[in-house]
């Protein structure tokens, strides 16, 4: 059987490899689109402290952090050391004692069913401003050592390079679906014809793909806005992420480099642009709490359109309105750290075989609408 993986950021490219790694034939098709969210994204993997109350995001983000440790240790038999993915700890931070308190309270009830978590500290403001030695002074923290950043354009790339080890086909270009009276029987890549069974994952793209099967899947584009900081005097190599009382956040990466994000723009469709708007609001909000970064150059600012759900929860799984067909799209702000096992499960359902985990609530069909 082909597998016909449409879209190579993290869910398809993870998809690709399990597949190709069980000695199915895959083919890749990659759209080569502006702002593909995996390229840009830096992410942290760290669910256990969030403000989400959702059990069924939370159950499916601990498995995908769980997931890694199996992950990494399978690209690194395949000879894929450069995964961008390193356990360095996160910090909540915050001035205010009772806020912490409830982020170390929560974080403890949750331990017990999650050991991967690691060790969990409550530090001073001295200790968290040497772990990360930019931050503002008066910061106290919660530290949770199991945390992890990931660079989601190394990881796609070892994820596509491992699946072309195994066998995988990677190409680029546009898809389009081949339909038939029930459903898909493969895809249309470059004017050359392939058959077999699809699994779309082409991220907020996947509506686009869809629409000529006369089906609208409510998933929209959300531009993130992400700076990407240098510090040439500085070894950031073991500073953790900090996650301050907001939905932005900082991560450091090896090469002296801090990345500072994110905006949330909602409705902004596919335009692709850095705005002053999305730059001031990602400085204003690091500096407020690492004014120690006012020193350090810009050095890029990433975009990318992450895929958004009507509730939040990815869309995943097969569908009744069309046969051939897997869904496996709409993670959201989550992309990097659900992404990989939510491809590994995509797999397994384009295999025919039932997953590991309960996919109820995460039915693409619930954003499913015919077009007259």
């Amino acid at each position: 059987m082909t597998v016909i993986v449409v879209g190579s950021g993290i869910v398809g490219a993870s998809a690709a490899y399990q597949l190709a790694k069980d000695g199915q034939k895959v083919v890749v098709v990659d759209g080569e689109f502006e702002g593909k969210a995996t390229a840009a994204g830096a992410e942290i993997v760290c669910p256990w402290i969030t403000s989400r109350k959702d059990q069924a995001w939370y159950s499916l983000a601990l498995r995908g952090a769980r997931f890694y440790t199996e992950l990494i240790t399978q690209l690194k038999e395949d000879g894929e050391q450069n995964t961008g993915y390193k356990q360095v700890g996160a910090m909540a931070v915050h001035t205010d004692h009772e806020w912490l308190d409830e982020v170390e309270k929560e974080a403890r009830a949750k331990q017990a069913d999650a050991p991967e978590m690691g060790e969990i500290q409550r530090l001073t403001a001295e200790a968290t401003k040497d772990k990360f030695p930019l931050l503002k002074e008066d910061l106290e923290s919660v530290f949770v050592s199991g945390a992890a950043r990931v660079d989601g354009r190394l990881l796609q790339q070892a994820l596509l390079l491992a699946a072309q080890k195994h066998g995988a086909r990677y190409t680029k270009g546009k898809a389009e679906l081949i339909s038939t009276s029930t459903g898909v029987k493969g895809v249309k890549i470059n004017g050359e014809e392939v058959t077999g069974m699809v699994l779309a994952a082409a991220g907020a793209w996947t509506r686009s793909l869809l629409k000529p099967l006369g089906i609208d899947l409510a998933v929209e584009p959300q531009r993130g806005q992400i700076a990407h900081i240098h510090l040439p005097e500085e070894d950031t190599s073991s500073w953790p992420v900090i996650l301050p009382a907001s939905s932005h956040y900082m991560l450091a990466f090896d090469d002296a480099r801090v990345v500072a994000g994110a905006t949330r723009e909602t409705g902004s469709g596919f335009d692709y642009r850095t705005t002053a708007g999305g730059l001031a609001e990602v400085t204003r909000e690091a500096l407020n709490v690492a004014p120690g970064l006012a020193d350090g150059t810009l050095k890029e600012m990433r975009i990318g359109f992450r895929p958004m759900s009507p509730d939040g929860l990815p869309l995943l799984g097969p569908t009744d309105e069309v046969e051939g067909l897997v869904v496996a799209t709409g993670l959201g702000a989550s992309g990097l750290t659900m992404g990989p096992y939510v491809g590994k499960l995509a797999a397994s359902l384009a295999k025919g075989i039932a997953p590991e985990a309960d996919l109820a609530p995460y039915v693409p069909d619930r954003a499913f609408h015919s077009i007259s």
